[in-house]
């Protein structure tokens, strides 16, 4: 093995990791490839730079275009009429046409976007004949895979395999030479689906009767009910008059508070500002942990000591003021109070910054190179922060100024823990509050005694009293929770939050949107839209409670709730797909012909010879573009940049493998373990190989890895290549047996109710039937004639 072998295995064993960990994301891994091989000079500046240019490449982009053309010229609504009216009710037709339509468009478009094009329109004719979403959406997107293998421009590796073809001297996958066997593929995975994967498909479905009650499928579903409860306000309550905001109900106990309801008026989805007053009640939705903690907080007996209170307290308790250290690791984040009285028994009370002391909502405030902390504590609290390396420049300073300038301090509270507490005999850190709001604890009272700053972890004795210092506005706040009374008694009724102009939908990401990655704030459905944010589906469950906190992925659903008007804008934008029917999305029907003359002009001009394959893409694109069938900034939208990226960046990693003799040494491997056999039995083992590690690896980045070593292997057996190259190309599309192995896969499992392992059960077997179609089909379609 040479040095420039080990150099790049080195490389492309350091990308297999960061593919598999997917701690970056796999454009950035190639492009961090693509920089290793140039800077180590395993590659010339125009040979990594090659890949921008490669035809596969601008086919690829040029393909998202063409099939965005014929998303938007209005061809889905046509296909769901065409499905309804060909399939009935019936499951079994249902599946078989379902599948084959994907198929059949896959061929020509991109599968995602087919995946997502069909989406919709297999969700409401799943609801129209009362077959569950988990019986159809699975075959969709096998169906769209599938649909891949027939043709050379229906996935990337297709495209990339021909692509490695050519640059090894080798004639080009005809557009149809995929055909020879992927068209049976096709055929025996519908009939195996009809004959057996669909008894193995979950039948997660509603009660049929909620068929025509969209709405009400989706409570169902989505676990509504169980999470949404009923307050009342009661007579002389501290909330009344206040907002919604200054309740703090959403922003410290977690609730969203649904509608407003006061004798006959019903307010739904009322704004922060709205003013509650007593006798209202509250239809409110939240996690019912948290609301059994709040219903605890009953229990506590609360009383506001006066000002004197502190003045006592004053020969025990001093104020500090340090400097936060230029190297502090406390720069950039936020004060967590527990962490901070557990590490210097003692409390912050403020920041001041800029001459200006902050109190309210400083656990939310990251702090700044040069913030001062105003710390309370007493004789060793002062010792623990001299000896800090992350504090300076600590001084005692006068706690009656502070007072008096910036209230600094100013209000103390003794809560009292009655016998009946449920409290009692647990560690005082269970009881949360100092989590939730924004409080400090000053000591504990107990038999006469006082000790200050004790440790949170030591057990709470009924009778006990803890002094807590915080704001009044906040200790409002927890003496409003306490006087919201709970009706237990009547069922929620969820009908108020459907009506003429108040509904629920179900909504996903567009897999070719941006938002991936960001948290959900950043997809901005109340901001932009108007729209309240309910639940989110993911991984075969729903998620109710810290949503903002969650990061958006592909194949999350969101249930969303909002006007209908609002409802209808969202169809019209590019990063959502709407499930439930609101409205018709604006489509320009009368461009469909036109994208299907331009398809049609596309295969006419490679079948004939008149152009190759990547002019031709282009053209198609371009002639989109021209006839008004999409504008250009649809068509960037279209683009899947991190395909595009993906594939140029991995591209001179297949270069360096074969310039470098890695593809021969690798290649030299698989011959040694394959032994003196049939050089059938060494294809089916790279078929193997390939069809293990889409698992794992991104199926483009899997192909040019795996290429040139097939090429090379071919090569040193004195066969033609066409057979092992086939193979590894139908091995990468066949991408069935888990979730993350294909984005067509993720795109349906929120709208299907999937769980991982349901992909396993219906995968696992679909893949064995698709080797075993290749193995028997692919001797006769390409017979190992001598290379």
């Amino acid at each position: 093995m040479t040095l420039e072998i080990a150099a790049v295995g080195l490389i492309a064993v350091g990308a297999l990791v960061l593919f598999v960990g997917e701690w970056i994301r796999v454009d950035l891994v190639a492009l961090l490839v693509l920089l290793a091989l140039a800077i180590t000079g395993l590659v010339t500046p125009p040979e990594a730079l090659a890949g921008f240019s490669n035809p596969a490449v601008i086919t690829v982009w040029a393909m998202f275009i063409v099939s965005a053309g014929l998303s938007r010229t209005g061809i889905a609504h046509g296909i769901g009429n065409y499905i309804v009216r060909v399939s009935g009710h019936g499951e079994v037709r249902l599946i078989a046409t379902i599948m084959l339509i994907a198929a059949a468009m896959s061929a020509f478009m991109n599968n995602i976007g087919v995946a997502a094009l069909l989406l919709p329109v297999v969700i409401d004719v799943s609801r129209v004949t009362a077959i569950a979403p988990s019986r159809l959406l699975m075959p969709l997107a096998f169906g769209s895979l599938l649909g891949g293998l027939t043709t050379l421009v229906g996935t990337p590796p297709n495209l990339l395999v021909s692509n490695a073809m050519t640059a090894h001297g080798y004639d080009a996958f005809g557009l149809f030479d995929y055909s020879r066997v992927g068209l049976a593929i096709v055929m025996v995975s519908v009939v195996f689906f009809l004959l057996a994967g669909r008894r193995i498909l979950p039948h997660r479905s509603p009660a049929r009767e909620l068929v025509h009650r969209p709405t009400a499928d989706l409570q169902a579903r989505y676990g509504m009910k169980e999470q949404t409860f009923v307050f009342r306000i009661p007579p002389d309550s501290v909330l009344d008059g206040t907002t919604i905001a200054e309740s703090r109900l959403t922003s410290i106990a977690g609730l969203k508070v649904i509608a407003v309801m006061e004798h006959n008026d019903i307010s739904v989805l009322p704004s922060r500002d709205c003013i509650l007053r007593c006798g209202q009640e509250l239809l409110v939705q939240g996690r019912l942990d948290r609301l059994q903690r709040l219903r605890n907080w009953n229990e506590l007996i609360i009383s506001r000591e006066k000002p004197v209170l502190w003045e006592l307290l004053s020969d025990e308790v001093k104020l500090y003021e340090v400097q936060l250290a230029e190297q502090s690791a406390f720069a950039g984040a936020a004060i967590e109070h527990s962490d901070f009285h557990d590490a210097f028994r003692g409390n912050v009370l403020g920041i001041r910054r800029n001459g200006h002391v902050h109190q309210k909502r400083i656990a939310e405030l990251p702090l700044e190179t040069g913030d001062r902390l105003l710390v309370q504590g007493n004789a060793e609290t002062l010792s623990r922060l001299e000896k800090s390396p992350e504090f300076e420049q600590c001084m005692e300073v006068s706690g009656n100024d502070l007072v008096e300038k910036d209230n600094v301090g100013k209000y103390v509270f003794v809560i009292r823990v009655p016998s009946s507490s449920i409290f009692a005999g647990k560690p005082l850190q269970e009881s949360g509050i100092g989590d939730l709001f924004d409080f400090r604890l000053l000591g504990r009272i107990r038999g006469g005694d006082l000790e200050l700053f004790p440790d949170r972890d030591e057990t709470v004795v009924a009778e006990d009293r803890w002094l807590i210092q915080g704001s009044l506005d906040h200790m409002n706040v927890l003496r409003g929770f306490q006087e919201l009374s709970l009706d237990r008694e009547s069922k929620p009724d969820l009908d108020v939050i459907s009506g003429e102009t108040i509904t629920l939908a179900e909504v996903m990401l567009d897999p070719h949107n941006k938002l991936p990655g960001e948290s959900i704030d950043g997809a901005s459905l109340k901001e932009k839209h108007g729209l309240e944010l309910m639940a989110v589906w993911r991984g075969g469950r729903a998620y109710h409670s810290d949503l903002d906190a969650m990061q958006l992925e592909i194949g999350d659903a969101f249930l969303v709730m909002g006007p209908r008007d609002r409802l209808a804008l969202l169809e019209n934008d590019d990063d959502f797909l709407v499930l439930t029917p609101v409205a018709h999305r604006d489509e320009d029907t009368s461009k469909a012909g036109i994208a299907v003359a331009v398809l049609a002009l596309f295969v006419f001009s490679i079948l004939s010879g008149w152009l190759p394959i990547e002019i031709a893409a282009v053209m198609a694109a371009t002639l989109m573009l021209f006839t008004g069938c999409l504008s250009m900034e649809q068509a960037y939208r279209a683009i899947d940049w991190r395909a595009v990226f993906l594939i140029a960046g991995m591209l001179p990693l297949g270069t360096a493998l074969q310039s470098s003799g890695g593809a021969s040494l690798a290649a030299e491997q698989v011959l040694l373990l394959g032994g003196l056999g049939s050089p059938w039995l060494v294809i089916f083992a790279f078929y193997g190989m390939t069809a293990v590690a889409t698992l794992f690896i991104p199926t483009a980045a899997l192909v040019v890895v795996m290429a040139p070593v097939v090429l090379t292997a071919s090569e040193s057996m004195g066969i033609a290549p066409e057979a092992g190259m086939m193979a590894i190309a139908i091995a990468a599309s066949a991408s069935f047996a888990s979730p993350v192995s294909h984005p067509a896969n993720l795109l349906v499992m929120g709208p299907g109710g999937y769980r991982f392992a349901d992909y396993l059960k219906v995968g696992i077997p679909l893949t064995l039937v698709v080797f075993l179609v290749t193995v028997l089909l692919l001797p006769f379609a390409w017979p190992l004639q001598a290379s």
